[in-house]
C-alpha cells in the first residue's frame, strides 16, 4: 500500500467510525466529521505535538474542537491514536480512554463518547464544548497562557514551554458574538502559538448561510490583526500541510487557516443541512461506504495497519517529544529548583508555602470599609506569596480595585508578561479565556460588575461543568450601585448563579469575612467560585463580642445570639450589619433574637443536618431574611411564612440613601419584621 493509500485508508476510517457511530446513536452529527477528517488527520497525524501515552503532559499542542457538535472527529482520533486514560476519577487508568466499546455507545449513558465533548470526562478533551464559539474563546486563554507560562518559567537553553493551540470551529463559531471578541482580544495580544482552522462549508442546521451569513471572514480577521490564509479543497492533504507550515513560520500574530470542504462529503446529502445535523440512515451510508471504497456492511471496521501508522506518526513524535522534555526538565530542576518547584505545584494544583503569611485581620470599625477595597488588599496579600495567581478585569480594574499593586505585578500586553490582565470590554471572551488559563494550570481570577456577570455566564457555567477553579470577582452588588439606576443594580443575580450546580456563591458581610473568603477560595481546586462585593462601606465587626470569622467556611454560621432565641435575622453582604443592629435593638428591648450570616448558599448545603440544623433549628420558625437582591429561593431558609426584605422589583436611579428607604433596608424596618413574626405565632 502507498503512502497515499495508507493516508487515505486512514481518513476514511475516521469518516466511517464517525458515521456507523452517529446511526448507531440514532442521534449526532455526521456531516462534518466526514467532511473534515482530512484536516483532523493531516494535523494529529503529522503536525500536533501530543503524546497518547501521556495526554496531559504539560509542553504538548493542545487541540480544540470547537465545534463540538463533531464530536466522533475527536472520538474518533483518539481512538486510533490509542490515547490513554489518565484521570482516576473518572477513567480506568491503563485504558485507552476512548475503546471501540465507547465509540459504539456514542451518546449513550456512561459512554466516553458523550454529545459533546467533556473535559476531564475523557482524556485528550483539552476543554468542554458543545455552545458555539466557546472552544475557539477557550483557546485564547490556552495561548495566553503558553505565553506568560513561557515568560515566568523559561531560560536560556530551557524551553519549558513553547507549545501551539489549534482549534476548529464552523461558521456557528464564527457568526456568536463571543469569537468576536476573543478573535479581536488575540489579535491585540499577537497571539503567535494560536491556529484557529475555519471550516467554511457554507451550511448550518437551517440550511445555506446564505439565509443569515455573508460576512467576509478572511477581511474580518485581516483587520483584527490576523495572519490569514486558505486551503481550498480539505482533501488536499499538501495544501493542509503547507496551512499549518504557513501557522508554524508566523512569529507575530495568531493564524486563521480557512478551508473549504463539503458537509457529508461523499454522501447523496453533501452540502446539505440535513448532513449537518442528522444520521445518514442504512441506505445512504451503504452507498457513501461505496464511494470511499469500504466494504458497506461493514461496523466499526478498523483495517490492519491503520493503528500502526498513527502509532509511526503522531505516536512516536509524541513520545519522543515528551521524553526530550522530561529530560530537560530533570536539567532544569537541578539548576533552577524554585522555578521546578512552582512548576510542579502549579501543575498539582497546590499551594505555595507560606502563601497566607500576609493575609490581613481587619479591626473593628462602625465605618469599615467597601468590600472591593478590603478585597483587594487580601487579594494582593495573597498574590505576593503566590506567583502563578493571575488576572484582570474587562476593563473595570479601578473600580472593582482588582488590580495588583505590589512590585514586579506588572501587566500583561503583547511585549510584556506580568500578572495584570486587560481583557478590554468583553465580559464573555474574559470569562473563556480564564477557563482557558485553568486548563493550562494558572490560578486566575477576572473581575466585573456584578450585573455584567450576565454577559459572561456561559463561561461560567462551563468552568462549573469542568471542575475548574476559576476566580470571578463581581463588585457593585447590589441596588447600593445608586445612580446609575436599575440598568446597573444587580437583582436577580445572585439567584442565578446560586442555581449553578458546582459553582460557589460568596457574598462577605464584611473585612474579615472577606480574607476568610480568600483563604477558602485559595484552597478550591474544583470549584469555580463567585465572589460578591459591595461598593458601598459596611462595618467591620467587633469578633470578640460575635463569632469568630471562620465560620464562613460553613456557609452560615451564628453570628449573634440570645439564650434560647425565638425569632432568626438572616442575611448577607452588607446587609449583614443591619441584621446585627436590629439584633443590638430587639435584645435591648427583651426580644431574643439570633443573627445567621449566609455568605454561601453551596457551602452551608454541604453541611451535615445537624449542623444545619443547629444554626437554623427547626422549632424557631419566626425568621427574616435581608438581602438587597430578588427573594427567589429564600423560602428553603424562612419558610412560606417567613418574612423578606428583599428586591420585588427592579431598583431605581438615586442616591443610595434614598433607595435604603424607599426598599426598607433598615434596622427599625427588620425590628418591626421580626415583631410581626413573633406576633403570628402567638
Amino acid at each position: 500500500m502507498t503512502d497515499a493509500e495508507l493516508d487515505q485508508l486512514c481518513i476514511n476510517t475516521i469518516r466511517t467510525l464517525s458515521i456507523d457511530a452517529v446511526q448507531a446513536a440514532n442521534s449526532g452529527h455526521p456531516g462534518t466529521p466526514m467532511a473534515l477528517a482530512p484536516c483532523v488527520y493531516e494535523l494529529w497525524n503529522r503536525v500536533l505535538r501530543f503524546d497518547p501515552q501521556d495526554p496531559i503532559w504539560p509542553n504538548r499542542d493542545r487541540f480544540v474542537l470547537s465545534a463540538g457538535h463533531a464530536s466522533m472527529l475527536l472520538y474518533s482520533i483518539l481512538h486510533l491514536t490509542q490515547t490513554k486514560a489518565v484521570n482516576p476519577k473518572y477513567e480506568r487508568l491503563g485504558t485507552p480512554t476512548v475503546s471501540l466499546d465507547d465509540i459504539k455507545k456514542f451518546r449513550q449513558l456512561d459512554s466516553k463518547c458523550p454529545g459533546h465533548p467533556e473535559y476531564r470526562w475523557t482524556s485528550g478533551v483539552e476543554t468542554t464544548t458543545g455552545p458555539l464559539g466557546q472552544g475557539f474563546a477557550t483557546s485564547v486563554g490556552m495561548a495566553i497562557a503558553r505565553r506568560w507560562l513561557a515568560a515566568h518559567f523559561n531560560k536560556p537553553g530551557y524551553a519549558l514551554f513553547d507549545y501551539d493551540v489549534y482549534a476548529l470551529g464552523g461558521d456557528g463559531c464564527m457568526m456568536e458574538g463571543i469569537s468576536h471578541e476573543a478573535a479581536s482580544l488575540a489579535g491585540h495580544l499577537g497571539l503567535a502559538e494560536l491556529c484557529w482552522i475555519y471550516d467554511n462549508n457554507r451550511i448550518t442546521i437551517e440550511g445555506s448561510t446564505s439565509l443569515a451569513f455573508s460576512d467576509d471572514v478572511a477581511t474580518r480577521f485581516i483587520g483584527y490583526g490576523w495572519n490569514v490564509t486558505r486551503v481550498g479543497d480539505v482533501n488536499d492533504l499538501q495544501m493542509l500541510a503547507r496551512g499549518f507550515e504557513t501557522f508554524q513560520k508566523t512569529t507575530d500574530r495568531p493564524t486563521l487557516i480557512i478551508v473549504d470542504s463539503h458537509i457529508g462529503y461523499g454522501s447523496r446529502k453533501q452540502d446539505t443541512h440535513t448532513a449537518h445535523g442528522e444520521p445518514l440512515g442504512e441506505d445512504e451510508i451503504k452507498y457513501v461506504k461505496r464511494q470511499y471504497g469500504w466494504p458497506e456492511d461493514a461496523k466499526f471496521l478498523v483495517p490492519d495497519g491503520v493503528y500502526a501508522h498513527f502509532e509511526k506518526g503522531i505516536g512516536a513524535r509524541g513520545r519522543d517529544a515528551r521524553a526530550q522534555w522530561e529530560q530537560m526538565f530533570a536539567a532544569y530542576a537541578k539548576e533552577f529548583p524554585q522555578l521546578a518547584d512552582e512548576h510542579t505545584r502549579m501543575q498539582k494544583r497546590d499551594l505555595p508555602d507560606g502563601w497566607d503569611k500576609e493575609l490581613p485581620v481587619f479591626p473593628p470599625d462602625p465605618k469599615g470599609l467597601a468590600g472591593r477595597d478590603a478585597s483587594a488588599k487580601v487579594e494582593n496579600a495573597l498574590a505576593k506569596q503566590y506567583p502563578w495567581l493571575v488576572g484582570g478585569s474587562a476593563d473595570l480594574a479601578p473600580s472593582t480595585k482588582t488590580r495588583l499593586t505590589f512590585d514586579g505585578a506588572g501587566d500583561f500586553e503583547k511585549t510584556e508578561f506580568g500578572r495584570n490582565f486587560h481583557f478590554g470590554i468583553r465580559e464573555h471572551a474574559m470569562a473563556a479565556a480564564l477557563n482557558g488559563m485553568a486548563l493550562s494550570k494558572l490560578r486566575v481570577f477576572g473581575s466585573g460588575f456584578f450585573v455584567f456577570s450576565d454577559y459572561a455566564r456561559p463561561s461560567i457555567r462551563l468552568s462549573s461543568i469542568m471542575e475548574l477553579p476559576v476566580i470571578h470577582i463581581f463588585t457593585h452588588d447590589s441596588i447600593g450601585v445608586g445612580e446609575d439606576g436599575p440598568t446597573h443594580q444587580p437583582v436577580e443575580h445572585l439567584a442565578s448563579l446560586r442555581a449553578m450546580p458546582g459553582l460557589i456563591v460568596l457574598r462577605p458581610g464584611d473585612a474579615n469575612e472577606i480574607t476568610e473568603a480568600w483563604k477558602l477560595i485559595a484552597e478550591t481546586r474544583h470549584h469555580p467560585v463567585v465572589l460578591v462585593l459591595s461598593r458601598q462601606a459596611m462595618p467591620t465587626l467587633d469578633r470578640t463580642k460575635y463569632a469568630p470569622v471562620a465560620g464562613l467556611r460553613k456557609g452560615a454560621y451564628v453570628l449573634a445570639d440570645s439564650d434560647n432565641p425565638e425569632v432568626i435575622l438572616i442575611g448577607t453582604g452588607t446587609e449583614v450589619s443591619l441584621c446585627v443592629a436590629a439584633h443590638e435593638k430587639l435584645v435591648a428591648s427583651g426580644v431574643r433574637s439570633r443573627v445567621v450570616s449566609m455568605p454561601s448558599w453551596e457551602l452551608f448545603e454541604e453541611q451535615d443536618a445537624a449542623y444545619r440544623d443547629s444554626v437554623l433549628p427547626p422549632a424557631i420558625t419566626a425568621r427574616v431574611v435581608v438581602e438587597q437582591a430578588s427573594n427567589f429561593g429564600w423560602e428553603r431558609y424562612v419558610g412560606r411564612t417567613g418574612a423578606m426584605i428583599t428586591m420585588r422589583t427592579f431598583g431605581a436611579s438615586a442616591p443610595l440613601k434614598d433607595l435604603i428607604t424607599k426598599f426598607g433596608f433598615a434596622p427599625d424596618n427588620i425590628v418591626a419584621a421580626a415583631r410581626a413574626q413573633l406576633a403570628q405565632r402567638k
